[in-house]
């Protein structure tokens, strides 16, 4: 396996994890949060939903870096 395989894995999977995290977050999910009127107050995140916030964080870091790398390898080769 070459470099660009393994970049193009990390890149697949983290984009997937990332989009499997962002589905999972419930927060300002009706129709009036769309339009500024949420109707609640802001909460700090707790428990499982701020392990969620912060696994989503690192996810997309790990894609942004793997697509940076993908771009720039190919200039020192």
């Amino acid at each position: 396996m070459s470099i660009d395989d393994i970049l193009q894995i990390v890149t697949v999977v983290s984009a997937s994890l990332a989009i499997v995290a962002i589905l999972l977050q419930q927060r300002g999910a009706s129709l009036g949060a769309g339009f500024g009127s949420s109707g609640e107050l802001y909460t700090t995140r707790r428990g499982i939903d701020k392990s969620l916030f912060d696994a989503t964080v690192v996810l997309s870091v790990i894609f942004v870096l793997s697509i940076l790398v993908g771009l720039i390898l190919p200039a020192f080769r």
